[in-house]
């Protein structure tokens, strides 16, 4: 794991509300909610496309202490969606390179980077102590993770997630609200039964819109407006111009939700999601998903035909993309070729074959 923290000068407190004037003109915020905003916490899990814009936005706003944690690195393609990355930053760890451009922003923020790959075993390390933490995944494994961490250390999050010109978020006030297992308790999709960003594609304006609505909404809770915090999960087409809101209010009394209602944390125990082992001597990496239903073999190489080279039986389909083989079973299983490294292979089976 790779950590860099920022220093920041003290400054008066008066001269530093200067800097946020036209925000503290905004009666609901004022003098007062900023300095809370000031003296403030925020995990950013993921700066990709939207946590990049999450990151930027609390950075600005004034939000004194930001933890950005990711696994990957920048690629060309990300440069459409995700902006706070350049053509220079092309391989380079996303989280180190976020936390030296919102340092160019706002000196005085105390800013983390953290170069890892979040899962059962160090995400309650991860978000111990803060404030609130913000979903800048790609996936729902590691948001049904954060949604146990979150539950079980009664620590808001603000969800979000996009595709295409869609794109939805939720605010999950642990104890109060509903959860993201109430919500969703059949658990995420199974692997390979729905579309990926990679598979579908995602536009940059659906991503500033939802990303702008979960810090709001984080904006919201740190600077002591928690009863100005959205109900109800909100959901946007973009493209065909129709957005709702779905009101989740009292989703909580009406569910048996194992998390919030019986404190089973099925996630952060490692009792579900990925399993993964380097096949030693074969560079490659192995992915098991415990417990999920059998895989289409047929219609995911539908999906990837256009990415790439897909040959497929009733045993087993082979996707080969760059450097990279991606070998997957009817049960969810896939051997990923040309890599040793866990965080790679999620980052590819999340990519092509979705979890």
């Amino acid at each position: 794991m790779n950590q860099e923290s920022g220093d920041r000068e003290p400054q008066h407190e008066s001269l530093r509300l200067r800097r946020y004037q036209k925000q503290t003109r905004f009666s609901p915020i004022g003098d007062q909610g900023q300095i809370c905003l000031l003296r403030a916490s925020a995990v950013i899990v993921g700066c990709g496309a939207l946590g990049s814009v999450i990151a930027n936005t609390l950075a600005r706003a004034g939000v004194g202490h930001l933890k950005l944690i990711d696994r990957d690195f920048v690629e060309l393609d990300n440069l459409q969606r995700q902006v706070l990355y350049n053509e220079s930053d092309v391989g380079q760890a996303k989280a180190v390179v976020a936390r030296e451009r919102l340092l160019e922003i706002n000196r005085e923020l105390d800013c983390e980077a953290v170069v890892t790959d979040v899962d059962f075993t160090n995400i309650e390390s991860l978000i111990d102590s803060f404030d609130v933490v913000l979903d800048g995944t790609d996936n729902f494994e590691t948001r049904f993770l954060i949604n146990d961490a979150c539950v079980k250390k009664r620590i808001p999050w603000v969800y979000g997630g996009c595709l295409g010109a869609e794109g939805q978020t939720m605010t999950i006030l642990p104890g109060t609200t509903a959860c993201l297992n109430c919500l969703m308790l059949d658990g995420p999709p199974p692997p390979g039964t729905t579309a990926t960003c990679d598979s579908a594609g995602v536009l940059g304006p659906i991503i500033n819109v939802i990303a702008s609505i979960q810090s709001l909404e984080a904006i919201k809770l740190l600077s002591g407006n928690e009863a100005a915090v959205s109900k109800s999960l909100q959901v946007f087409d973009m493209w065909g111009n129709r957005s709702s809101q779905i009101n989740v209010g009292n989703l909580r009394s009406r569910v048996d939700c194992p998390t919030c209602k019986r404190g089973e944390y099925q996630w952060l125990s490692g009792d579900a999601g990925s399993h993964s082992a380097i096949l030693c001597g074969r560079n490659a990496v192995q992915l098991s998903i415990p417990d999920r239903p059998a895989l289409d073999l047929q219609k995911l190489a539908l999906r990837l035909n256009p990415l790439g080279t897909v040959s497929v039986n009733s045993f087993l389909l082979r996707f080969q993309i760059d450097a990279f083989t991606i070998t997957v079973f009817p049960d969810s299983r896939a051997i990923i070729n040309g890599t040793e490294d866990l965080a790679i292979a999620k980052r590819l089976y999340s990519q092509y074959v979705g979890v």
